[in-house]
């Protein structure tokens, strides 16, 4: 007769198949063997790091927008948040002799306050996240484009000597290209340490899961609602800020309009990698593996011969599945008595 030992290995590996990242880790890598062979480019030293360029800016905005759909919400407005950050910064710190911290300080603040009035908002009066952020994107918008006046702008000094700083530079002597490794990519890699601990060694992670889980249920198990979803819209909007001037900085560009239909990318990639959309599900390894699949290929489906029009299709796709599967996995789960109880005692 089978001991509790010998059944562990097999339920555990049962649990990491009902997991979605093993499955992303293999449609990534056959991607790039994919382009690899047809191009031979592919794993060269610039195309990397044109790829670890292309991801930084997505990356950061799924950090915030995992923390969204893990606790049972849509954040659509995180684009117009970093364009109007990033529009005030390059504009009205210009003339001043600021620093590299300030402009990332001023951004992230101005993203914090925008945060939290979707974050208000939701908390406070319980409306639909997704309704709240779609009529926030429309106000911060229209500040951008009426109020202000946004149009193309050159950044500020110390923005432009971010954009310019590198880590180190990969040349590549087939084609004789060069390019370089943006120090904004030791933000990412910080902000992605951060997260890991807040969600896997606090209990405001805790408490994110519960609430995505069952807010009626967290709420008796003493969490506080209003003072987590703040956090979450206030954490979220704070990177979209960094992130509109880290992206200015990095195109040594201001433009307003740049950023226009990132929600839609980031979305599918949470979904792609694990993040449930009715909340309560989502690992940052796992939504790191879906936007770096969907950043190659954006990036290499060209070289294989495949129309970048595909990329909206199965952008779409990955959102269609994803949500079907949500409902399936929710209504599973409401047929168990004491399943949701479960899912936020051990998230």
């Amino acid at each position: 007769m089978p001991g509790p030992g010998n059944l562990e290995e097999p339920m555990r590996f049962k649990r990491h198949l009902r997991r979605s990242e093993p499955y992303i880790f293999a449609a990534l890598l056959l991607l790039c063997l994919a382009v690899e062979l047809r191009s031979g480019q592919f794993f060269t030293g610039n195309n990397i790091v044109d790829l670890a360029r292309s991801l930084t800016v997505p990356a950061i905005f799924c950090i915030g927008e995992m923390l969204v759909l893990i606790s049972g919400g849509v954040d659509v407005s995180f684009p117009a948040i970093a364009s109007l950050s990033m529009y005030v910064v390059s504009r009205y710190l210009d003339d001043y002799q600021g620093t590299v911290a300030l402009n990332l300080f001023v951004g992230a603040v101005l993203g914090l306050v925008m945060g939290g009035l979707n974050g208000f908002l939701v908390a406070r009066f319980r409306f639909p996240a997704m309704l709240v952020t779609l009529g926030t994107t429309s106000v911060f918008s229209g500040i951008l484009f009426g109020a202000l006046g946004a149009r193309e702008y050159p950044v500020p000094p110390p923005m432009y000597d971010l954009g310019k700083a590198k880590l180190f530079s990969a040349h590549n002597p087939v084609s004789g290209l060069s390019s370089d490794m943006p120090v904004s990519i030791l933000l990412l890699a910080l902000l992605l340490a951060a997260t890991w601990f807040l969600l896997n060694r606090t209990l405001t992670g805790r408490g994110i899961y519960a609430i995505g889980g069952d807010p009626v249920a967290a709420e008796r198990a003493g969490f506080n609602l209003f003072r987590i979803q703040m956090f979450i819209y206030c954490f979220s909007g704070a990177l979209a800020g960094l992130t509109g001037v880290i992206r200015g900085s990095m195109m040594l560009n201001c433009h307003p309009t740049n950023l226009n239909g990132m929600e839609m990318t980031c979305i599918a990639a949470c979904v792609l990698g694990g993040a449930s959309i009715t909340g309560g599900k989502g690992t940052l390894f796992g939504v790191m593996l879906g936007i770096t699949l969907m950043t190659v290929m954006a990036n290499s489906l060209i070289l294989i011969g495949v129309p970048t029009y595909w990329q909206r299709v199965f952008t779409g796709a990955i959102i269609l599945v994803g949500t079907g599967v949500s409902a399936y996995q929710a209504l599973r789960g409401r047929r168990k008595p004491g399943a949701v109880a479960r899912r936020a005692g051990h998230a």
